[in-house]
């Protein structure tokens, strides 16, 4: 569990602590530039700097089984990925998935900062893990940005409209929509 001790308004005058403010939802569409960047969206920006310090931590993205996901980044706000960096490094050096894992998470990790006009410059080697181009989706998941190569969240978006795997439903307990 992510713990921050700042929080920010949220909606104008609500206050909502959760992970200490940091609260990434709703996807949009944004544009890869000739250099590399992208721009955050403008609704997002206070909280990138008010928690971070516009400080980000862009990596690979994986699935529930340690797998890399095909067209996709995980981009954490420095204090959250810290957070997982500790829980990742508890893992064991003996167990083959755990050093997978590390191996990716940790060994694609790259610091960006967002400058003054909201952009984070990514590093070419995860451009072209998750085969970024001029169009992408950026999704926020509460703690962390997924950017997305926009055919890959077309394809992902399908599956999910098309699914009916009931695989893990049990862990999802009494939620109700």
């Amino acid at each position: 569990m992510v713990n921050f001790s700042c929080s920010v308004v949220f909606c104008g005058a609500i206050r909502q602590r959760f992970y200490g403010g940091i609260l990434f939802r709703g996807n949009t569409t944004v544009n890869l530039d000739e250099k590399g960047r992208f721009a955050i969206p403008t609704r997002y920006r206070g909280r990138v700097q008010e928690t971070c310090a516009c400080e980000l931590v862009a990596t690979v993205a994986v699935n529930e089984r340690g797998v890399g996901i095909d067209g996709c980044l995980w981009i954490y706000p420095l204090p959250a990925w810290e957070e997982l960096e500790n829980t990742i490094k508890k893992l064991s050096d003996l167990n083959k998935k755990a050093i997978k894992l590390k191996r990716f998470l940790i060994g694609y990790a790259a610091e960006c900062e967002m400058d003054s006009q909201g952009r984070i410059l990514l590093p070419e080697m995860l451009r072209k893990f998750a085969k970024l181009d001029k169009k992408m989706i950026l999704v926020g998941q509460l703690n962390r940005f997924e950017l997305w190569n926009e055919d890959a969240w077309n394809r992902e978006q399908t599956e999910f409209k098309d699914n009916d795997d009931i695989e893990g439903l049990d862990a999802l307990g009494d939620i109700s929509f």
